[in-house]
Order: structure tokens, then C-alpha cells, then sequence
């Protein structure tokens, strides 16, 4: 009901008597009077007047109701420990395919190898529930798509050159935009839910704590709207699911990394391995070229450029 009252009153932008909103969406206009002030309650300005109500500010919070059908699969939540935990819940309790799960902050959020991620307020922090029918083996390229989808968007959006570091962070001039954290859960072979959690620097200033960290508000001069990111990701992402051909990704990711060719160092839990980076496999596994000319396969770690 919220949704149709903010689109009612978007598409007339004037001012909309309450009986028109009532008989357009068939309830009372005591009805329609408290579903504006809950609106209001969470950050709408929408004017009364005696002739009716006037929408004048929306707030940049990805409410359910602003993403129309997908409200029964996207939760918002103003602060959490971490959308990774909720999302976990949702997808072993059963929830459908392509859940989201949304935080206006974080308060434990995590990256790669358990690195803390800084969850301020103003950046989009997001995990995906995703259920795709494929062998274990692949299920890596879906966050090889995630982030190549990521990066045209960005691109398409701003018209900046947004690059991928491996495995999948976004940079713009070296800077870091964006980071991504894969988790799955499987018995034998059969894959039960890949998540997908990201975090975008939208509107924050991470720069402060994480030098090498920059924002789309930053590098662009303005405030930008999540919500409007965040849709446009969907939708793409959603259509790269179900129409990409995940045997090519790669090769496709491969065209907006910054990684191949550099020297670059690799920290996982176990090691830590220099070499120049010469290919990703098809299944995202980094190769590298080590001192004695040796070639070594990396399947999961964290990227240092060692030029930067």
C-alpha cells in the first residue's frame, strides 16, 4: 500500500486529494491518512493541505516498498551486525531465490579472511541469496559475475572507469569503491545457496580509516542516490543470472581487471605467495608466476598490487 501511495502521488507531483487516493487503491480515507503518517514517521516530507497531500522529499533509504515487485524479497534494516548473518538465516530457513538483504549501517561487518568492513552511514551494504543450479565446482564464477555486473554499472551510471581487483573488488583510480564477501552452504554436490554480500562506498568518506578507500560521492562531487544504484544492480544482475552464459564469464570478467600482468602478493589464511599475476582460470583461480618461473593457482585470498 505504501508503494501505490508513492506512486500515485509521484506521477500527479501536485497536490492529490484523499478521496482520488482512495478510490484508487479501494480503502478508507482514515486508511490513507495512516499510511502517510508512517511514511512520514520514516524520513517522507508529504504536505497536507486542505485540498490533499503533496509528496515533496523522499528519503535515500532502499525501503521494500521503493523496489516494486521485489517487496516480499528485499528487507531493510536500519542497523544490523552484519546482512551476511541475516541472509544466512533467511536462505537456511528457505527463502526464495534472489533474497536481499539491506543495512543502512553495520555494526560487524566483515570482508575476505574476516577483515572488519566499515559499515558507515551512507554506504550501500546488500547481501544476495542466490540459488543456482550448477555443479559446486562453478559456483565461483557467480561472484566473478556479481562483480563484472557491478562494474558496468558503475560505469553506465557515473561514466567512471570502475576496474576490478581479484578476485572481486571495484577500484576507480586505484581506489577501492567497493568490496565483495562469497559464502555458500552444500551437502555432497548439491549446492544449497551461494550469498553474496557487498558493500559500496556511496555517500560515506572511508578515507579517513582506509587511505586507499574512496567513495562515488568523492570522486563524483555530489550525493548519489542508493537507491537508485542498488535498483539498477538488481535488475542487471537478476538478467546476467538468468540469461549469462556463467561458461564465458571470466573471460569476460577479464576485460575489466586491473590485476593481470602486475606483481602482485596473495594472503590467505595458510600463506602468503608473490608473483606476477598471468591469468585467472575458469573457475577464478589467480595464476601466478612465481621467482623460479614456476606457475601457481590461487583460488581464494586477499590482492595486494605490489606497484601501487
Amino acid at each position: 500500500m505504501k508503494a501505490q501511495i508513492l506512486e500515485l502521488l509521484r506521477a500527479e507531483k501536485g497536490i492529490v486529494s484523499g478521496e482520488t487516493l482512495s478510490a484508487a487503491l479501494g480503502i478508507s480515507r482514515v486508511s490513507i491518512w495512516k499510511h502517510i503518517q508512517k511514511l512520514r514517521e520514516v524520513g517522507y516530507t508529504i504536505q497536507s493541505f486542505p485540498t490533499g497531500y503533496q509528496l515533496k522529499r523522499s528519503p535515500d533509504t532502499p525501503f521494500p516498498w521503493e523496489f516494486p515487485g521485489r517487496e516480499s524479497t528485499l528487507f531493510y534494516f536500519h542497523e544490523v551486525s552484519s546482512t551476511m548473518d541475516i541472509a544466512k538465516d533467511l536462505a537456511r530457513k528457505g527463502c526464495p531465490d534472489f533474497t536481499i538483504v539491506v543495512a543502512g549501517r553495520q555494526k560487524k561487518g566483515r570482508g575476505r579472511l574476516n577483515r572488519v568492513w566499515r559499515s558507515a552511514p551512507g554506504g550501500l551494504y546488500f547481501t544476495l541469496v542466490l540459488r543456482p543450479q550448477m555443479p559446486i565446482i562453478f559456483s565461483s564464477r557467480v561472484s566473478f559475475l556479481a562483480s563484472m555486473t557491478l562494474a558496468r554499472v558503475l560505469r553506465e551510471m557515473f561514466e567512471i572507469e570502475a576496474k576490478i581487483k581479484w578476485p572481486n573488488d571495484i577500484l576507480v583510480n586505484e581506489l577501492k569503491i567497493s568490496g565483495m564477501l562469497a559464502e555458500m552452504e552444500a551437502e555432497a554436490d548439491q549446492l544449497h545457496f551461494i550469498n553474496i554480500g557487498i558493500g559500496i562506498n556511496v555517500n560515506n568518506d572511508p578515507s579517513l580509516s582506509e587511505p586507499k578507500a574512496s567513495s562515488l560521492k568523492k570522486l563524483l562531487g555530489m550525493k548519489i542516490s542508493r537507491k537508485d544504484l542498488l535498483l539498477q544492480f538488481l535488475d542487471e544482475f537478476e538478467a546476467q543470472m538468468t540469461n549469462a552464459d556463467l561458461g564465458n564469464v571470466v573471460s569476460e570478467w577479464k576485460r575489466y581487471t586491473i590485476t593481470l600482468n602486475r606483481q602482485v602478493r596473495i594472503v590467505t589464511h595458510q600463506e602468503a605467495s608473490e608473483g606476477i599475476a598471468v591469468d585467472v582460470d575458469n573457475n577464478g583461480a589467480l595464476v601466478l608466476k612465481m621467482a623460479d618461473g614456476s606457475l601457481k593457482k590461487i583460488r581464494y585470498g586477499d590482492c595486494f598490487h605490489q606497484d601501487e
